[in-house]
């Protein structure tokens, strides 16, 4: 991705070396108080304040230390600043197109551990979007996971990570997430985690209408699609949980098949528009405009 000598962000706001106490988030199935739906780092709070209901006050302590940047992780401060700039001018433009307002999210470096409105999230969590203030979370050495874990190198594959919580915004900013949080306690695990799985692929979608027009900008290098592609299929509900236990549990996927995921990310960089992105086939209260 070209993306060097270029605008960064100014909503960039940097944690890295703070240790917070504060609330925790406390597991036990979503039938039951909340399960951590943040196996892979396509997770975190993505459904907005109702996850404070699963939240463990263990104090709220906040220690500080000097913070020692590497050249590669300011290499990567700079790289992620850039991509979320270019999401604000790309979703300014398209929420203007349809006659809304975009507002900018926060995105909050950290290392270690990180107190937001959803509660206390570990490095181990990976990259997430907090609904409740609208900020994204990252610790950058993710990117080292990201290539070797999941065997998805490239710096557009990170693009496309920072691009799909700015999905969940983009959710969030048209009244989505509220909808899909209204629903947990109506329906059971098994029906709750099918609308979660649409909430996920349809921000891989948002993830592939950015990618659209970045390439339309003439940002995208050869190879870069393909960079997030693989990105998208290797966090799949099924290849992730086969690598963890050697089988998959179709009922309790909550974030889609590598297949679904390559699919909606493909769609989206595709059409560029909103109307195709309607993963909920259609349903009233989730259709896109």
């Amino acid at each position: 991705m070209r993306w060097k000598d270029r605008r960064k962000s100014s909503h960039v706001e940097d944690r890295r070396g703070s240790s917070m106490g504060g609330k925790t988030l406390v597991g036990g199935g979503i039938s039951g108080v909340l399960i951590l739906l943040v196996f892979t780092f396509l997770s975190g709070g993505d459904f907005g304040d109702f996850l404070n209901s699963a939240l463990l006050d263990t104090g709220t302590n906040t220690t500080t230390a000097p913070y020692q940047e590497t050249e590669t992780e300011a290499e990567r401060a700079d790289f992620v600043s850039v991509v979320l700039a270019d999401t604000e001018d790309v979703w300014t433009d398209v929420f203007q197109d349809y006659g809304y307002v975009y507002k900018d999210p926060t995105l909050v470096l950290f290392s270690g551990s990180v107190q937001s409105a959803c509660g206390v999230a570990g490095s181990s969590t990976g990259p997430f979007y907090c609904p409740g203030d609208a900020n994204l979370y990252i610790d950058l050495s993710f990117y080292d996971e990201l290539s070797q874990q999941f065997n998805a190198p490239g710096d557009f594959a990170m693009a496309y990570v920072v691009a799909h919580e700015v999905g969940h915004h983009v959710q969030t900013q048209l009244g989505l997430t509220k909808q899909l949080d209204s629903l947990r306690n109506q329906l059971s695990e098994t029906e709750f985690n099918q609308y979660q799985v649409r909430f996920e692929l349809q921000a891989d979608y948002l993830a592939g209408v950015w990618a659209h027009y970045a390439q339309g900008l003439g940002y995208l290098e050869e190879g870069d699609y393909e960079e997030a592609i693989n990105a998208a299929g290797a966090v799949g509900d099924d290849r992730l949980q086969q690598q963890a236990q050697g089988y998959v549990v179709p009922e309790s996927f909550t974030h889609g098949t590598s297949d679904q995921r390559m699919y909606w990310f493909d769609r989206g960089f595709k059409s560029g528009n909103l109307e195709d992105g309607d993963t909920f086939n259609g349903e009233a209260k989730f259709k896109l405009p």
